[in-house]
């Protein structure tokens, strides 16, 4: 007799998908694969769903490649601040060396490379300086420090500043820093060094950053003896305006303020940001100056330092960049160089680091990244003679000179901001992920209505597909080959077995079994019982009845 199907039987699978269709949220599904409706409506509601989920698809893959290429964009703002903190400020006289300081042993050991003398001519040569020539017998010293001959013969700030002040308070030497350049001996104001506290101003305009009077001690200029690349024309000092984070490049970046005029520089700040790779190429790793012994390939960027180390700056990275390679060509450093490794002397300068540098600068061997925060001073300059007649004639007394040297040699340097108000340029991110995301839902509710929770549901039936056709064909073959195997098991054993007298005990020990519950425990016959003792249950019933016999 054919069994009564109930209610569940009547429902079609979990999996079908005129159930889905019907369900899911993404439009146009139920007009495809509803049920009844004549085929040319069901064939035009496929063509437009299959058009409209190809446009879809066309724009997300035109959006995730213009994600992919990470385009970025540059902003401009101009904000205002109470409060700037002020920069640091680098001053190198134009002449490296004074002439009164320079011995027979100076000439001896920098002179070929510095001056451009043989030693032949270095008796006419402190002639000019208005020395007296090398005793006779005189022994040159068996070492020379370059750095040492610059601390010492180079123009000190105390013999070179008159007058300092900063806010209108005073200043003085002790507020420099000194500083090694290409240029020789230097000073810098508001350098930060050794923790000091920077200075700030509250206001924009003259009178509220640095001014100084300085002598440029032309008396102390070296004679021209020979035209070298070396050999300075100008007179007056150089001068660069940098933040405190990068050091000083002054021989290419800073400008000059000539003797005889006052020099006023209007800044105004900026700050720079750029955005690290693959949006940008920006770094922030600060870099060791040390060369590598073996390198492996051609010079790059210089290694991230271990060790702690000043922030990372562009002209750091070059400066670094040029020591890793005078090193390694040369096995020494100039003096203005960064690392560990040793002083050139005057004859390695002339004979291989200059000629290295030079060489170095022209095939812009060195790749530097910008960095990926820096600061700098836009800077507009404008100069008006000094000092005036009476001016003159009161600095000659003050300062015990002449008018003429005075007019020959003094200068005045004024820096303060424009105003306190600055630029920002930042680089940023022209397409972000969350942008991607909202044009790709954009696209989604407008070509196919569907959202982040129609996936779900697709995701979800493609489950149920998977379980119910894939996984359950499997088990499904899996459960047959097992009853198979207990059939052919039970076939065999029941062929092989043989008859054995039993031994009734009594009545029969029944055992009532509910399925999912446990065992009853059977109490133990008096004898034991042998391991093939057939057991027998009632069949069509819910309890299992099991007979023991035992054998006599």
């Amino acid at each position: 007799m054919k069994r009564p199907s109930g209610p569940e039987e009547a429902q079609p699978p979990a999996s079908d998908i005129r159930v889905f269709a019907r369900s899911c949220s993404m439009h146009g599904l139920g007009h495809v694969f509803g049920p009844g409706g004549p085929m040319a409506r069901r064939g035009l509601w496929t063509a437009a769903v299959l058009l409209a989920l190809a446009t879809l698809l066309y724009q997300v893959a035109g959006r995730v490649r213009y994600y992919g290429e990470f385009h970025h964009e540059t902003a401009l703002e101009e904000r205002e601040s109470r409060r700037l903190t002020f920069p640091a400020v680098t001053l190198c006289n134009i002449n490296p060396l004074r002439r009164s300081r320079l011995t027979p042993n100076d000439l001896h050991w920098a002179g070929p490379a510095l001056l451009g003398l043989e030693p032949a001519e270095h008796a006419a040569y402190l002639r000019a300086l208005g020395r007296p020539p090398a005793p006779p017998g005189f022994m040159p010293s068996p070492t020379f420090d370059v750095a040492r001959l610059y601390a010492r013969a180079g123009h000190t700030l105390e013999d070179m500043l008159l007058a300092c002040r900063y806010r209108g308070w005073p200043c003085g030497p002790e507020n420099f820093t000194t500083v090694f350049t290409r240029m020789g001996q230097c000073y810098t104001f508001n350098s930060g060094a050794e923790g000091a506290e920077l200075l700030t101003t509250p206001k924009g305009g003259t009178g509220n950053g640095l001014e100084v009077l300085l002598d440029v001690q032309q008396d102390e200029y070296l004679p021209m003896w020979r035209d070298m690349e070396e050999t300075p024309f100008e007179v007056g000092i150089r001068v660069q305006i940098h933040s405190q984070e990068e050091p000083p490049l002054i021989d290419q970046l800073g400008f000059g303020a000539a003797p005889g005029y006052q020099t006023f520089v209007s800044c105004q700040k900026q700050q720079l940001s750029f955005l690290p790779p693959p949006w940008g190429d920006c770094s922030s790793v600060s870099l060791d100056p040390d060369f590598e012994p073996e390198p492996s390939g051609p010079l790059g960027p210089p290694r991230p330092s271990p060790g702690p180390s000043p922030p990372y700056s562009l002209i750091g990275c070059r400066l670094a960049c040029e020591s890793r390679y005078v090193a390694r060509k040369c096995g020494c450093r100039m003096m203005h160089m960064p690392g560990g490794a040793p002083v050139c002397s005057p004859q390695q300068y002339k004979d291989c680091a200059h000629p290295a540098l030079d060489a170095m600068l022209r095939k812009d061997a060195c790749t530097c990244p910008n960095p990926c925060a820096s600061t700098r001073y836009a800077k507009e300059l404008s100069m008006v003679r000094m000092p005036s007649r009476a001016a003159a004639r009161y600095l000659a007394r003050k300062h015990n000179r002449s008018e003429a040297y005075i007019a020959e040699n003094v200068l005045m340097l004024d820096i303060f901001f424009e105003a306190l108000n600055y630029e920002t340029v930042e680089q940023k991110k022209a397409y972000e992920m969350s942008e991607l995301l909202g044009d790709i839902g954009g696209q989604m509710g407008l070509f196919i209505g569907a959202s982040l929770l129609t996936i779900l549901e697709i995701l979800d039936y493609l489950c149920e597909v998977f379980r119910d056709r894939v996984l359950g064909y499997f088990w499904n073959r899996k459960r047959s080959q097992r009853h198979s195997s207990a059939n052919l098991l039970q076939e065999g054993l029941g062929s092989q077995r043989t008859p054995v007298p039993h031994l009734s005990l009594g009545p029969r020990a029944v055992v009532r079994v509910s399925p999912g519950l446990p065992p009853l425990p059977v109490p133990s016959p008096r004898r034991s019982l042998p391991l093939n003792a057939p057991a027998t249950s009632s069949p069509g019933s819910r309890w299992g009845v099991c007979v023991f016999r035992a054998a006599p």
